[in-house]
């Protein structure tokens, strides 16, 4: 297909990769941009229609006569089209009927489970040979292979295959390793031999899509594991704050491993009246203060609403010194186009910003006043540090902070019943807000607060707290709740034990074995 998309439409037999969206291809979500209707392939490629425009068509059938009629058709493929792929008819359909069609290749599970499990896919030996349990084999021809045989749709048939091997003249001592829900966080595997086949996977619990590997270059899997190693792989975590606040926190759980799940427990919500805030605004342009101290993302956003409501921007903020509670903070005001002019060094909090605020000079401010626009519920110690060091203070109301509705039932009973390995706390209203409405976590969920005031309340509901961050802010917590996962893992692995996820702790929770 040439780079113009033709005015009759067209269909891309597009690769969706081994599992992991992240390795969707550049040209695959390209013309996923494009699409007026997608066939899936399967189920879990719905992930990928965050690539799509909004109100894209998800559609089974007639991909030609789609096509027909002027319709850009994506059809998803598991891992790469070409390789052990049923699209073939429908490609010979396409050419059939002439209409313009193309093929994406996609990252085959043979090579990106194996880079996953730390299995080099050819080693000292360069062969690699990929066949498909499916079809028709001759396993004692696939013995005599030297190098690393990956197999395809041979679960169900694992042993009978290493028996088959054994047969054909492989040594029952090569090393065989066996990989479900490759690339994503479910991903998991047993190292075993062709002889210890049936024994080792018993009570494994596999189903398909999974891969069997044969070969030397298993054993390689101990020093080049990167990805089933990670601190918090496969955690559940709960991240119990608002959507904005919870992204870049989401993000830092992922790079650990894990599989983070928001649920709001503060809404955000204007002032119910408008009125102090606009007078505010109207005294910030106006030369009213000296200061305007943001002690949170969320003020900074509801100024930036007002700016906008009244064609106001950045500009506006040119003569006032702005100072940022926390780094969070600071992003949202640079995001603004705000620099700030302090920022603590220390603990980023109120106290620590009092700490560093300078004392009110006559002789060098002209002004002594010091605009607060924060959240309905704020505490006085800002204030109260301020007013101390000779400022006056206007205390105003830029948002309100709501308890939200409560989540779906089947997150409120993972809550209460286990299903998550952690929650993570970055305040006390959190605490109090997620068990109003969703009830206290379970005592096997790792439970990690923000600091020592947010301990305080989690005690006070009966949680026993694991894990503290060092600072007070979203990132030092989830790196400590990192630091604790990989101490648990290395504990498990020094003790001979297989590492398991506070979740699998509970009653009734199924057990693997690795």
């Amino acid at each position: 297909m040439s780079s113009d998309s033709p005015t009759s439409g067209f269909v891309a037999f597009v690769g969706a990769g081994p599992g992991d969206p992240n390795l969707l291809t550049i040209r695959a979500a390209e013309l996923l941009a494009k699409a007026d209707a997608v066939v899936l392939g399967e189920e879990a490629h719905r992930t990928l229609l965050r690539h799509c425009r909004e109100g894209v068509q998800v559609v089974e059938g007639d991909i030609v006569k789609r096509a027909k009629g002027g319709q850009a058709v994506i059809r998803l493929c598991a891992g790469d089209p070409m390789l052990f792929s049923s699209i073939t008819e429908e490609v010979a359909a396409c050419a059939a009927a002439e209409v313009d069609f193309e093929i994406v290749p996609g990252v085959p599970p043979a090579t990106a489970v194996l880079t996953y499990a730390g299995i080099p896919a050819a080693t000292a030996v360069p062969e690699f040979r990929i066949v498909d349990a499916a079809q028709e084999q001759d396993w004692a021809t696939h013995a005599a292979c030297r190098g690393t045989l990956v197999i395809y749709n041979g679960i169900g048939d694992a042993v009978a295959i290493g028996k088959a091997l054994i047969a054909g003249g492989k040594p029952d001592t090569t090393p065989v390793a066996v990989s479900s829900g490759g690339t994503t966080t479910e991903q998991f595997t047993v190292v075993s031999s062709l002889g210890r086949l049936q024994p080792d996977l018993k009570h494994a619990g596999f189903t398909e899509p999974a891969l069997i590997v044969v070969g030397e270059a298993v054993g390689m899997r101990d020093k080049l594991s990167w990805f089933e190693t990670k601190p918090l792989f496969g955690w559940r975590v709960l991240v119990p704050r608002t959507k904005e606040q919870s992204r870049s926190l989401s993000e830092q759980l992922i790079a650990y491993g894990a599989v983070p799940e928001e649920v709001p427990t503060i809404s955000v919500e204007p002032p119910r009246t408008p009125q102090q805030m606009d007078r505010a605004i109207k005294g910030l342009v106006t030369g009213r203060y000296e200061w305007v101290a943001f002690t949170s993302a969320n003020a900074v956003k509801a100024v930036r609403e007002k700016f906008e409501e009244y064609g106001l921007d950045a500009r506006a903020f040119a003569g006032l010194k702005v100072a940022a509670v926390g780094d969070a903070t600071a992003r949202a005001l640079v995001e603004f186009g705000v620099k700030p002019d302090l920022l603590p060094s220390g603990e980023q909090s109120s106290e620590g910003l009092v700490a560093e605020w300078p004392p009110y000079d006559s002789m060098l401010d002209p002004i002594n006043r010091v605009l607060l626009p924060r959240a309905d519920i704020s505490t006085d110690t800002l204030v109260a540090g301020l007013t101390e060091l000779g400022w006056e203070c206007d205390d105003v109301t830029a948002y309100r902070t709501v308890r939200a509705a409560p989540p779906p039932a089947p997150i409120r009973e993972a809550i209460k019943g286990g299903g998550f390995d952690a929650v993570l706390f970055t305040s006390s209203s959190t605490v109090r807000n997620l068990v109003g409405i969703a009830g206290k976590p379970h005592n096997v969920t790792v439970i990690a607060v923000i600091g020592p005031q947010t301990a305080k309340t989690a005690e006070e509901f009966g949680l026993r707290v694991d894990v503290m961050a060092d600072k007070p802010s979203a990132s030092a917590l989830a790196a400590a709740l990192a630091e604790y996962g990989a101490k648990q893992r290395q504990a498990a692995v020094a003790a001979g034990d297989t590492p398991r996820r506070p979740s699998q702790n509970r009653r009734g929770a199924r057990r693997r074995v690795r």
